[in-house]
């Protein structure tokens, strides 16, 4: 091949690399080679059934998830837990989406999984256990990458999957009288839905062996010393907070839905690449906002930086 030719053939290579490796970003963490069966796993799951994963999503482009078992305080059923990855789904199909607010129903946020499904998947092969964690595991990394800004809205209790939970969310807003408690050693068990590897990065390793080590309860004083939590709202009032909630994330998803999303995955990569791929991410995402319309409106209004 002559040099000329070879440049644009090795530009176009590289292109074709990265797109490869952001479709890899939105793929399974796991597959049949690390024995993972999803659909063998759904099957099972759909057996446990019992609430709901209800998504509503507004105009101005914030997503309201609601669990809603509120007979077990929100706990995953089987069906609850499928019902989430279809969600998740949906959420990565909409384009015009910015925030995302997840919350429980009834005035509580969730307490983990529903024991009976766990007791059942645990009396049966010693597979089904891991690849329950495989499935969940994926559906929180998707949610986690969404190129939405979220916050998980505690009321009353988040335990065990349900604290786990709350750190695949950007952010974190608790009301009075709430607390997150990672339960699990209480269970003989650790986070299996990512939880610990998520809350080392959000409290950093001391903070997490003690919440981890310590199943202690972390009300929202507590959560706001460790960084766990952004603010404690005033209200208590399930309509009141997802109102104060919603006010709250507005700060952060004003503007156009483009620029908002490219954020957002700005600090996806940041977080999660080596530096090297993280800046060219970053260069990739620059090139789609570059010249956009939100760019050349803010050149012609020429704003006074002061």
């Amino acid at each position: 091949i002559f040099p000329e030719m070879a440049l644009p053939l090795w530009k176009n290579l590289l292109q074709t690399t990265r797109k490869r490796i952001l479709q890899q970003r939105r793929l399974s963490l796991y597959n049949s080679a690390h024995g993972y069966e999803e659909e063998l796993i759904k099957k099972k799951l759909q057996q446990f059934s019992g609430g709901s994963i209800n998504l509503s999503k507004e105009n101005n482009g914030i997503g309201i998830l609601t669990l809603n078992n509120p007979k077990l305080m929100n706990a995953f059923t089987g069906t609850m837990m499928v019902e989430l990855q279809e969600r998740v789904t949906e959420l990565e199909n909409w384009k015009d989406g910015k925030g995302l607010i997840i919350h429980g129903a009834g005035n509580t946020f969730c307490s983990g999984s529903d024991l009976n499904a766990v007791k059942e998947i645990s009396n049966s092969q010693a597979s089904d256990g891991m690849n329950m964690c495989m499935f969940m595991q994926n559906t929180l990394t998707r949610l986690m990458r969404l190129p939405l800004i979220s916050v998980a809205l505690v009321q009353g209790k988040a335990f065990g999957g349900g604290a786990e939970l709350t750190t695949a969310c950007d952010f974190r807003l608790m009301t009075p009288g709430s607390e997150i408690r990672f339960v699990h050693k209480h269970m003989g068990l650790v986070p299996g839905w990512g939880g610990a590897a998520r809350l080392v990065r959000i409290v950093g390793s001391g903070a997490a062996l003690q919440l981890l080590g310590g199943a202690a309860r972390v009300d929202p004083e507590r959560a706001l010393r460790l960084g766990l939590s952004e603010e404690t709202l005033p209200s208590s009032d399930e309509t009141t907070a997802l109102g104060e909630a919603r006010a709250w994330l507005g700060q952060y998803t004003e503007g156009p839905t483009s620029v908002i999303r490219a954020v957002k995955k700005v600090v996806t990569a940041g977080r999660e690449l080596p530096l090297e791929a993280a800046l060219r991410t970053e260069k990739d995402i620059f090139g789609t906002v570059w010249g956009g319309p939100a760019n050349l409106q803010a050149l012609v209004r020429r704003p006074k930086h002061k």
